[in-house]
């Protein structure tokens, strides 16, 4: 075949003007800049209004001490039981076939369809007086609803997908090569998991640990319906905030959504720098 000599190099699939790039940069961080940017000074413009004193004789204050150790304990409960429930789906889904499969997923996807508004209301319903373990339990005197396993019990249920949903994909990628070279040489399956499974997916299982730390400190609706919002006793930190604000103490009420803004940034920091310091190692690890 012979080729036209007067051939022009065609453009890039992915090229376009320098102002079309400049255009889509600034729209971005405009939007950024004003629904997220903006919301977060205006938290922490409000919280040292009166100046850091009023910031920390607020968050020194009883009933929030109360509620910022609430919400790290329940966190610190609900974080390790998706861990090992996200594992243990994601190997499951990843590295075996079996009849269920896909409902298996559908289920670890439900919190993301459903409001965690509703999913406070199920339990409401299933351990609630008119229930049909509801009088069995207040019987034997074991407290699930307007007590720490309620609020347990729903931050586990909005946060069990981000572990799952983490490692499935990546798992997926790297396939069962590794997994059955060691099963072969005589590996135990619980070896194979910790020597060859474990490290592969450690960065990816950091991720999910620290998006799902996140989203258990800040969970406010399903908690809602189930904590009773019981000063000192029951209020995580989302709560607390809201108590606070309907009360205009909106300084108190800022003082503590700033922190609760801080932790989220640390936990956001801290996956940056992992992405940038291991980025390329993740990266390798899903091409095996």
């Amino acid at each position: 075949m012979v080729m036209p000599s007067d051939t022009r190099a065609l453009p890039a699939p992915t090229s376009e003007a320098p102002w079309a790039r400049r255009a889509l940069m600034l729209t971005a961080l405009a939007f950024l800049a004003l629904f997220l940017a903006l919301p977060l000074a205006s938290v922490f413009t409000e919280a040292f209004r009166q100046g850091p004193g009023a910031w920390l004789a607020a968050l020194a204050e009883p009933d929030a001490l109360s509620a910022m150790w609430l919400t790290l304990t329940v966190t610190a409960i609900a974080v390790p039981l998706n861990v090992v429930f996200g594992v243990a789906a994601a190997w499951a889904i990843a590295k075996f076939e079996f009849h269920g499969k896909a409902l298996l997923i559908s289920f670890i996807d439900l919190p993301f369809s459903v409001s965690p508004v509703i999913s406070g209301l199920v339990y409401v319903l299933l351990f609630g007086s008119g229930s049909l373990i509801g009088p069995w339990l207040a019987a034997h005197g074991v407290e699930i609803l307007f007590a720490v396993p309620g609020i347990v019990l729903a931050t586990i249920f909005v946060t069990f997908p981000f572990v799952a949903r983490e490692l499935i994909p990546l798992m997926q990628d790297q396939g069962t090569t590794e997994e059955e070279a060691a099963l072969s040489l005589g590996a135990s399956g619980w070896k194979t998991f910790v020597r060859v499974t474990l490290p592969n997916i450690r960065w990816g299982l950091l991720y999910g640990v620290l998006l799902c730390t996140a989203r258990a400190m800040g969970e406010f609706g399903a908690v809602s319906v189930v904590s009773g919002h019981i000063r000192g006793e029951t209020n995580t930190m989302p709560l607390h905030v809201e108590i606070l604000y309907n009360e205009y103490n909106f300084v108190a009420a800022f003082a503590v959504a700033s922190l609760l803004a801080c932790l989220a940034l640390v936990t956001l920091t801290v996956k940056t720098l992992l992405e940038i310091r291991y980025g390329a190692a993740l990266a390798a690890s899903r091409k095996h």
